[in-house]
């Protein structure tokens, strides 16, 4: 983390939002890291460092809402949850493609930042795509006690608190961002959904079909929101997928967790990646 990072503010459809640029310069290869819902896009910075070092150009931001990227008040602000994945991403991947013209864009896909990346346009732009707990957000298919938490917080918890307050502050019960209240009401319909986002009709769902890139994904033998079940229902939405599952123990980790992946200690991880992405084939 010595290197300093560039901070940019990214114009996406009239909101700008705050991204973090880790470059290398002269790369070819940028990777784009799409944040999980409510996490601000400091919480990735190690895990950038770590790209740049290797070579590659990465950044992170905020989504509209979040972190760099809210608003005074939330209270009024609109957006829902698919204007992340259908403005924020498409804006980062336009100012990437302009500003670098990489031959190779990646893109690292953290749960909500896995699951929303199939709906942007021009998806033959990105070579490739890791999903890190990119799952289902269906309550149902959560593992342990997460299930009926999660029943309680879909069905009653977010849409009362989020039509009292007119946002959820989700800061008071976790360490996520408070989230604008379209996000949070859409957030919660689709996790009553068995279907979670993928039985939303009035989404471009069909762009998932356009979706070709080689997808890498990852479910977390100690993550109860990333179980191989909720990853595999989100993933059928993906044609060339690769399926790994992780347990601690067998990179010396304790725990992961929903959240480890991204923390230090878990750089034999990023090695994998990185060796994973390295050998995608690319059309030169």
């Amino acid at each position: 983390m010595s290197r300093d990072v560039a901070e940019h503010r990214i114009d996406a459809r009239g909101h700008a939002l705050a991204a973090s640029l880790f470059e290398t310069p002269g790369s070819d290869t940028v990777v784009l890291v799409n944040a999980a819902t409510g996490v601000p896009r400091q919480f990735y910075k190690y895990f950038a460092a770590y790209l740049r070092d290797h070579g590659w150009t990465t950044v992170t931001y905020d989504y509209r809402g979040i972190g760099g990227s809210a608003p005074p008040k939330l209270r009024g602000f609109g957006a829902r949850m698919r204007d992340w994945a259908m403005i924020d991403m498409q804006a980062l991947i336009d100012w990437l493609s302009s500003e670098f013209e990489p031959r190779r864009i990646f893109s690292v896909g953290h749960s909500f930042g896995g699951q929303g990346i199939g709906m942007i346009e021009g998806p033959r732009r990105i070579t490739a795509m890791v999903g890190v707990s990119a799952q289902s957000g269906y309550w149902g298919v959560q593992g342990g006690s997460e299930r009926y938490r999660a029943r309680i917080a879909v069905t009653a918890l977010i849409p009362v608190l989020t039509r009292l307050f007119g946002y959820f502050p989700w800061s008071l019960f976790a360490a996520g961002e408070n989230l604008p209240a379209g996000v949070a009401l859409e957030w919660a319909r689709w996790c009553r959904d068995p279907d979670y986002l993928l039985g939303d009709e009035t989404l471009p769902l069909e762009r998932y079909d356009a979706f070709d890139a080689p997808v890498l994904a990852y479910s977390i033998d100690d993550d109860d929101w990333g179980t191989p079940r909720a990853v595999d229902d989100m993933m059928r939405a993906y044609s060339h997928v690769t399926r790994r599952h992780l347990v601690p123990a067998d990179y010396g980790l304790q725990k992961i967790g929903h959240m480890g992946f991204f923390r230090r200690g878990a750089e034999p991880i990023w090695d994998e990646v990185i060796c994973w992405l390295e050998g995608v084939p690319t059309a030169d």
